[in-house]
This record gives C-alpha cells, structure tokens and sequence, in this order.
C-alpha cells in the first residue's frame, strides 16, 4: 500500500511493482477511468516494460480504491501522482522517472507534469482522452504546452476519443517536444476489428511499441 496525502485526509492506495533485473528507468503506470491497476491491459504492459529494463509501478487511485467507479477530483489525483513519483524515486533512485498512463491516468499525469507536482523525464500515454466521444469542443489539452518533458502519444486511428484525429495532431504540434505513434485500425483500448487477443497480449504488445521511444529518450545516468 501507497500513502497519498489528499486534501481531504491521509488515504493508502493498492500498488503492484514490476521489477526489472538491472533497470534503466521505473515507470509509474495508471489505470483509466474505469479500471484498477489490477486491470489485465495494465498487467500485461508492466511485464513487457519489465522485461525491455523498466521497473514499473502499477497503483490505483483514491477512488479506485474507495470502491466507487467515478473519479474524484483531479486535486486527488495530481497528488497521487506526486506520491507515485516519490515511491518511484525511492525504489530506484538515481535512475530516470517516467508517467504513464491508460487514458484518464494518462491525463492525470499530464495535469501533475503541468502544474509542476511531478518532474518525470518522459511521458507515455496509451489512449490519450482528446476529449468525450462524439465531443470534439470539449478538448481536454489546454495544459499539454505547459508539460516540458517528452511526450509520446500512443494513439488508434479508431479511437473515438480522438476523433478527428486532426486534432491530437494539432494539440501535439502545440507541444514543446511530442510525438504521436499511431496503431492503425485501433480502438480506443487498442483492440483491432477481426483481432483477437487477451487484454493482456495487447498491453503488452502496445507497451513493447513505446520501448524504442524510451531508451532513445531515458539514458541511464553513468556509473
């Protein structure tokens, strides 16, 4: 369990660490909206980040871990990032960090890099909620221009939250250092029409696809 200091009180979250033998980074990892850190996606994708040298940290948030299935406030969820980034830090130190996240944890992560509550060395976003489906007025990437360290946007051509998808291009433009990788055909959890894989395969195999982007952009300090 994970201490997080909320505005509203002290609360302990459920965390699973995926460790790596000799790792060149720890990578906090969040679940979506509506899924734990449990969730088989995630699993799958902490073991292939894992096995490519990243520890990695799964946990829930407040909310998660309350038992309800709507999110709180996003005050609550920026600070549980700064405890992720502190736990992280603490279990590898000297090693660079990085925030990702399905979704709505990806975007809670981004908020918290924004606002300066985590200082990650990189970003990954697997499935980045552009705005709601069928809602393209109703963008959520005011702050991303604020987030000063290297953003990857993993991204399906399908997803509904990014349609058209035109304008992840032009939110990502507005960054200071991202890219998009797209998966052609995917959904908005990267499932493929006439595919058929566990959760789990396609987190691995959606995590796997990051992993070059990664080392390019995380070097391990020198000894």
């Amino acid at each position: 369990m994970m201490p997080v200091t909320l505005p509203t009180g002290r609360v302990e979250v459920a965390t699973a660490i995926d460790a790596a033998d000799d790792a060149v980074a720890v990578v906090g990892l969040a679940h979506g909206a509506g899924a734990g850190h449990e969730h088989p996606f995630l699993a799958g994708a902490a073991r292939a980040w894992a096995a490519a040298g990243f520890t990695t940290v799964r946990f829930d948030f407040p909310y998660r871990q309350a038992g309800r299935r709507m999110p709180g406030p996003a005050a609550h969820a920026i600070e549980t990032w700064a405890a992720v980034e502190d736990l992280c830090r603490q279990l590898a130190p000297g090693i660079p960090f990085a925030a990702a996240g399905k979704s709505y944890g990806g975007r809670m992560a981004s908020m918290a890099a924004a606002e300066g509550r985590i200082a990650p060395d990189a970003l990954v976003y697997l499935g980045y909620p552009l705005h709601p489906p069928g809602r393209p007025e109703k963008s959520r990437t005011a702050h991303l221009p604020s987030v000063t360290a290297p953003q990857l946007f993993l991204a399906g051509t399908k997803d509904p939250f990014l349609q058209p998808l035109a304008d992840l291009e032009a939110a990502v433009a507005s960054c200071r250092d991202a890219e998009i990788l797209w998966f052609e055909g995917a959904r908005h959890s990267f499932e493929v029409a006439g595919r058929v894989l566990a959760a789990d395969e396609v987190g691995g195999a959606t995590a796997d696809a990051a992993v070059p982007w990664l080392r390019e952009r995380i070097q391990r300090p020198a000894a």
